[in-house]
């Protein structure tokens, strides 16, 4: 696993407390209180506030904060005890801290105790994953579909050299996103252009900006007839089932009460909540805490 920096750990544990200097003012948490950081993506957020809210119904005190960074940042951070809590993926989770780790099986179980196994060892423990699951997708406009006959990955290959792929800027070096699309796909894109949301990826897919798009496939604005989901029928996504990772100490710190609070949201998390998540946060315009909200009433 790469490593950021120590100081930008540090300066991530000043965000955390909300000091002002990392050196001078970076000190231990509050006694008690259950931090919980989201990657730097809106569905990750909501994810946050959804677990979040599961351990404060269980009585457990909970600061969430909210795009902290990709992986290289937070996984750092919760190995060494700057965050307790992050709601992850079983797929990438997996193949981050082990290459080809990600793909050994398409059952979730297996999935989940292997990296189970891994992270054990560096202090954290992984709870029961939820049936939800988020994969990568890649999507394009309709009238482009439509016009080449276009319903899989396998039929982009030929075309995208003609073509403009749009996603976020560690997509580049993800095995499940380029570099994946280039080794089980033999897809070569003509550019590739760095998207700094997955909102700006829509605009720049309506727009004409981009030809492909990566979008999760719980994305809401998928309902749009103007976008088309190509098919993964090489099965490079692996199972992504939505999944809590919590530092073993506090696991322990918290006995069963919280590994029970938080075993009952994934229990009840599915991919049609997810989509239905998402939708109140992109296209409704609720933020996270709330979309999180609307849920918990729901239940």
């Amino acid at each position: 696993m790469r490593r950021r920096p120590v100081a930008a750990l540090l300066l991530l544990a000043a965000l955390l407390c909300g000091c002002g200097s990392p050196a001078a003012d970076a000190g231990p948490p509050r006694e008690g209180v259950v931090r919980i950081a989201s990657y730097d993506f809106a569905e990750n957020q909501t994810l946050a506030e959804v677990y979040a809210e599961g351990l404060r119904r269980a009585g457990f005190e909970v600061a969430v904060q909210h795009g902290i960074g990709t992986r290289e940042v937070v996984f750092p951070a919760l190995e060494q005890g700057v965050v307790d809590v992050v709601v992850d993926y079983l797929g990438t989770a997996s193949e981050f801290l082990q290459p080809g780790a990600g793909s050994t099986s398409h059952d979730p179980a297996v999935l989940r105790d292997g990296l189970a196994a891994a992270l054990a060892p560096r202090g954290l423990t992984v709870l029961a994953a939820a049936e939800a699951e988020d994969q990568n997708g890649f999507v394009v406009l309709t009238d482009l579909a439509v016009r080449h006959g276009m319903t899989t990955l396998s039929q982009l290959a030929e075309l995208a050299p003609q073509l403009v792929f749009g996603g976020p800027p560690e997509c580049t070096e993800r095995r499940f996103c380029l570099p994946g699309l280039r080794e089980v796909y033999g897809v070569q894109f003509a550019e590739v252009r760095s998207m700094p949301s997955r909102s700006a990826t829509v605009e720049a897919l309506l727009t004409g900006q981009v030809d492909v798009g990566m979008l999760e496939t719980t994305d809401a604005r998928l309902t749009d007839a103007s976008l088309y989901l190509l098919r993964d029928d090489r099965s490079l996504q692996p199972r992504e089932n939505v999944v809590p990772l919590v530092r073993t100490a506090v696991a322990t710190d918290g006995g069963q009460r919280l590994r029970t609070a938080l075993d009952a949201v994934s229990a009840q998390l599915t991919t049609i909540d997810l989509i239905g998540l998402n939708r109140s946060v992109a296209v409704d315009g609720r933020t996270p805490e709330e979309a999180a909200a609307r849920w918990w009433d729901g239940r």
